[in-house]
């Protein structure tokens, strides 16, 4: 069997209305990708179809289900698809696809240069043409942008964006970061970039054209728990 190239890893916590498409998406990109990939997604503690419509896929050739029954919360889920993948390189998107698969192939030629991490942004002061063409409600964006310049503060980051769903890591980094996470929930994203960081890991970035969906998971008190979470990952990392 030919070595898997990329690992494809999705957190899903009752995604029964939205995962169907981004499946779709996914396996519809495959079949023209040119390198072997796989599926991964990780079913966390969902109480609605999720897992039943997941069922559905599992003669799909490398698409596996990981699943448990309590909600454990994101940055669980995608540690745990990180340490049971197989691809050379590990990425994790959305459930909802509000950053499409597509956008790999600009992440490819960096690891090809020897990048270690590589994360998408919407933020175009990180790279240029990173765009929301489907924005969130207007105050979600000024929480988000408050957010961002308090973790770029707290954190000592040079990222304009550390929460886009889309990262990918080289398999030693993702087994060296995610085998060492504290925060299990929607922070996750700033400590592995934290600790990517401290650790002088070689850190790329790429745009993304992100979509608002419907059904979002995230309210507004969870953008003031994610600030309260940056101090703790400050005191959690330090060296």
């Amino acid at each position: 069997m030919e070595d898997i190239l990329l690992s494809i890893i999705i957190p899903a916590y009752n995604e029964e209305k939205r995962i169907k498409d981004t499946l779709y998406d996914i396996i519809r990109w495959r079949e023209g990708a040119g390198f072997n990939s796989e599926i991964i997604v990780v079913n966390d503690g969902s109480t609605d179809r999720t897992e039943d419509i997941l069922r559905e896929y599992t003669s799909i050739p490398d698409f596996r289900i990981i699943s448990y029954k309590t909600n454990k919360g994101k940055g669980h889920a995608v540690m745990v698809g990180m340490l049971k993948a197989k691809g050379k390189i590990r990425l994790f998107m959305d459930a909802d696809n509000s950053t499409t698969i597509e956008h790999f192939e600009l992440m490819l030629p960096l690891f090809e240069k020897g990048y270690d991490v590589v994360i998408g942004s919407r933020h175009n002061k990180d790279a240029e043409g990173a765009m929301q063409v489907e924005p969130q409600s207007f105050i979600k964006r000024i929480l988000g942008l408050t957010g961002n310049f308090f973790i770029r503060k707290v954190l000592e980051l040079p990222f304009y964006d550390t929460q886009c769903g889309f990262k990918a890591f080289k398999d030693k980094s993702a087994v060296l970061l995610f085998g060492n996470l504290k925060t299990y929930g929607w922070a996750f994203d700033m400590e592995i970039l934290r600790r990517a960081y401290l650790l002088g890991l070689k850190i790329g970035v790429v745009p993304v054209k992100w979509y608002n969906k419907e059904g979002s998971k995230v309210k507004p008190l969870d953008y003031f728990k994610t600030l309260v979470d940056a101090i703790k990952i400050r005191k959690i990392t330090e060296v």
